[in-house]
């Protein structure tokens, strides 16, 4: 076993008051919850990050190429994930497409002179098509944390690549739009399987010191999909008989098929094959191909110790619930709502609408998606390379000021030049183009992968179940909101929908600031530290 001294640097947030009792803090109300995906199980409470062993020894292991082609392959569930983001803005931007499911969309844009630009899309059933995903999500979320803690995380990646795969046969052939909607939900079944199962098996399989890195792949693998997806309506959309939606559609049974086939030899990870047999020879032959290394047994040991703790705990929601776990409760629920209402979603879903809304034509708003597309993919990457060196705070700032110069400018932009008539010229269209690649990328590298990794690292053992699932089920109940909201706000808020969201990047940028503690480099049982030793948190779970 190879001992070192970890170095401990924790860079708080610093009040920059006096500490004490007057000490104003930047702390707004949370209204509770948001996006994304992936409900972690119990046996959580023992995978985020039991990477790294407390009272100053590392774990021994490298990544080795096993790891390597299992993550890639397991990441596979995040480019389901993004492949539908994107899809499903690009398919409700093609005329065919809405002339078939949605004839009253197609009047208005066509035919209706009179309406605003900004209210062309206003649709609650075009809207249900893009949500309906995310509440079958939420449902799922649940359940499938009961089966990859029962059966283990390769039954319940299985289970998303087949749910996701029936739903895309099921939407490529839809003749009427409850078939349409139907395969939404099936959709959703497979990401609320895949986004649970997928980041606890990157999480478990992962080397300490790449845990950034590899969990912000999670994110990067969404950033593929959908920029797959872009790719791929910018091509059918180009098909004159007006068909071209149904292969946008059935082509999401491309990655649903690698990840259901691939599903079946992915090997099991260590901690759920300590979580579920009592026979831990097998598991610690696996622990060490993973690691490549056969010196694993101090972190065998803590895996085996976690796992017998977390059986114990019968009430983690009401524990979560006691004022020394302040801290992380607020986190649970105020960052996957902050990463939802930074407003990337008027990117995900609805970028090419938006971008017809100021002018472009069909062809050129895909195109311009797919231009975001490669922005937010690559800075997601850049920020895997960077996350366990510049730190989490950091990359939050630094992003959020970026995101709402941009915001602003775009909003600035279309309140001048766009009417409710007629479109804005082609110099200012590019200008919002080249803005809303600046906002992309911003989010590429902060909210985006961050908003996943953060919460998974500042759980205590004891609450790490509950916590994880309250993260993911804001996530998804912020996702609904935004997707089921944002067309009837563009209409109503017009530009003004830029100044909504560039304000909520200031309320959130503020909140990291004054609130959330540097977390890099800090061993997950010791990350009780953090809250200790920051100005305001102390006061609090101290007492």
């Amino acid at each position: 076993m190879v001992t070192s001294k970890i170095e401990i640097n924790i860079n708080n947030a610093c009040c920059p008051l006096p500490v004490n009792e007057d000490c104003f803090c930047f702390f707004t109300s949370l209204s509770i919850t948001e996006s994304l995906v992936r409900a972690v199980s119990l046996e959580k409470a023992m995978a985020v990050g039991l990477a790294i062993v407390g009272e100053g020894s590392q774990y021994n292991g490298r990544i080795t190429r096993f790891v390597v082609l299992s993550c890639m392959m397991a990441a596979m569930g995040g480019v389901l994930f993004g492949y539908d983001i994107g899809i499903s803005g690009g398919v409700t931007s093609m005329e065919s497409f809405l002339k078939k499911f949605f004839p009253e969309v197609y009047t208005k844009m066509k035919k209706d002179t009179k309406i605003s630009n900004y209210c062309k899309y206003d649709s609650q059933l075009l809207t249900s098509f893009t949500s309906s995903l995310y509440v079958a999500g939420l449902v799922t979320t649940f359940f499938a944390s009961s089966v990859t803690r029962a059966l283990g995380r390769m039954p319940s990646i299985f289970a998303g690549g087949a749910a996701f795969l029936a739903g895309a046969a099921l939407g490529g052939a839809a003749f009427n739009v409850y078939m349409l909607i139907l395969g939404r939900v099936l959709l959703g079944v497979g990401v609320g399987f895949a986004n649970q199962a997928v980041p606890l098996y990157l999480s478990e399989m992962s080397p300490p010191k790449y845990r950034g890195a590899i969990n912000n792949g999670f994110q990067f693998s969404i950033g593929i999909g959908a920029l797959s997806a872009n790719i791929i309506n910018f091509g059918t959309e180009k098909i004159k008989a007006g068909w071209g939606w149904r292969i946008s559609l059935a082509m999401a049974a491309v990655p649903a098929s690698i990840l259901t086939l691939g599903a079946l030899f992915l090997p099991e990870t260590p901690n759920s094959l300590i979580q579920r047999s009592s026979d831990h020879h097998k598991a610690k032959q696996m622990l060490q191909r993973v690691r490549g290394t056969n010196d694993v047994q101090v972190e065998l040991d803590d895996l085996i110790k976690a796992s017998s703790i977390s059986k114990t705990i019968e009430h983690p929601f009401k524990k979560i619930l006691e004022r020394k776990y302040r801290p992380q409760l607020v986190m649970a629920i105020a960052i996957p709502f902050f990463q939802q209402v930074t407003g990337i979603n008027v990117i995900a879903f609805y970028a090419p609408i938006l971008f017809r809304t100021i002018g472009l034509g069909e062809s050129a708003s895909l195109l311009s998606a797919i231009m975001t597309g490669i922005v937010g993919t690559g800075s997601t990457f850049i920020s895997m390379l960077i996350v366990d060196k510049l730190g989490r705070r950091a990359l939050f700032i630094i992003g959020g000021i970026q995101m709402f110069i941009s915001q602003i400018m775009v909003g600035g932009i279309m309140a001048a030049q766009l009417g409710d008539q007629g479109g804005i010229g082609k110099g200012y269209s590019y200008l919002v183009l080249i803005l809303i690649g600046v906002y992309v990328a911003g989010f590429g590298w902060s909210w985006g992968p961050l908003g996943w990794l953060v919460p998974s690292e500042i759980f205590p053992l004891e609450i790490r179940s509950a916590g994880q699932s309250i993260t993911v089920a804001v996530s998804f109940i912020f996702t609904f909101v935004v997707a089921q909201t944002f067309l009837a706000m563009l209409c109503h808020f017009k530009a003004g929908i830029f100044f909504f969201f560039g304000g909520w990047v200031v309320v959130m940028t503020a909140f990291v600031y004054f609130l959330l503690p540097e977390t890099k480099n800090m061993p997950i049982e010791q990350m009780d530290r953090v809250w200790r030793e920051h100005w305001f948190w102390k006061r609090i779970v101290e007492k």
